[in-house]
């Protein structure tokens, strides 16, 4: 039996009718400018190709908004958006994104202008934002009106729904198995303090070392490995007895390690250390690093899929983390 036919996408009109992907889907909505031998080339590829315009991505252009997804990042400056995370989480959006011939855009949303977020929200080209790092005061300024046209991945709200990994699951199980190897003086490198969706992961940091009887440990992080360095150089002098650290975010991990090596400190002998996140580099470090897994990709597809489909759902999805046992601990 013959394989069934795919369907004829913009992209395909486009190259029939030898235009952008802009210019097509212009001529095709009768929206903005093309010129008339530009819509007679498009609609004429357009019934060659037997080709249907996407609802979804009609919808966003017609909604009072545009064919294109923003992906706002929190963070005090705009460097935020070098994140190695930021990159996964726009990249899984862009896939996403494509498949319905919507396009994606990259903001900075700095914490000290939340309204940055409404403006997006409400501009005429964007058809829905993705909040990254989202921030109580950030979603509190979201209106009631844009409500299906933001998504958060991290903390959400009444009117935005998130999505995010268990951190706190993903924590418990880094915190009991360094206590199954032996560990008892577990230091943790948190997160930013203004990034509420970390504290969850320092309440079961702590949940868990109470119930071991062991005191809490916590140094502020930030994700960097250059932040995880000099935390890793705090604890050290803090709290010389250390026996593991536990960095939420495998780049701070690394950091750590670097400054332990430094010291002459052996790990895992002298020092257990935990990661968060599982970046592909942490199987190749020496030591190979433990770490807990992080599905980015699920969860930004998931966000993005949500905005794409305009359909209600659960105000919170977490989704689970896996432990990674290597050399390190």
């Amino acid at each position: 039996m013959a394989g069934q036919r795919r369907k004829a996408t913009l992209a395909d009109v486009a190259r029939r009718a030898g235009v952008s992907a802009a210019t097509a889907s212009r001529a095709l909505s009768s929206r903005g400018h093309a010129s008339p031998s530009a819509r007679d080339r498009v609609a004429a590829a357009a019934r060659e190709l037997g080709y249907t315009p996407d609802p979804v991505a009609r919808a966003l252009a017609t909604r009072g908004g545009g064919t294109r997804i923003a992906i706002a990042v929190g963070g005090h400056t705009a460097h935020v958006v070098n994140d190695p995370y930021v990159a996964r989480v726009t990249a899984a959006t862009a896939v996403t994104a494509a498949a319905r011939s919507v396009g994606v855009s990259l903001h900075w949303l700095p914490l000290h202008d939340p309204a940055e977020l409404v403006r997006l929200a409400e501009s005429r080209d964007v058809g829905g934002v993705v909040v990254v790092n989202p921030t109580p005061a950030a979603l509190a300024a979201v209106p009631r009106t844009a409500r299906g046209r933001v998504a958060a991945i991290g903390v959400g709200s009444r009117d935005v729904p998130s999505f995010d990994v268990d951190n706190a699951g993903g924590a418990t199980n880094v915190v009991e198995h360094l206590l199954a190897t032996g560990r008892r003086r577990i230091a943790m490198i948190a997160g930013p303090s203004w990034l509420p969706c970390t504290h969850r992961a320092l309440t079961a940091y702590r949940r868990a070392a109470e119930a071991a009887s062991t005191p809490p440990r916590v140094v502020e992080g930030d994700f960097t490995a250059a932040r995880g360095d000099r935390a890793a150089t705090e604890v050290m002098a803090r709290w010389p007895d250390t026996d593991a650290i536990f960095a939420l975010g495998d780049l701070s991990a690394l950091g750590a390690l670097d400054a332990l090596r430094r010291k002459g400190i052996d790990v895992p002998g002298d020092v257990a250390v935990a990661g968060f996140d599982d970046l592909p580099v942490t199987s190749l470090t020496h030591p190979a690093l433990t770490t807990t897994t992080h599905p980015v990709e699920a969860i930004a597809t998931a966000a993005a899929t949500t905005l794409l489909d305009r359909h209600p759902h659960p105000p919170v999805t977490f989704y689970p983390s896996t432990l990674i046992h290597r050399a390190s601990t």
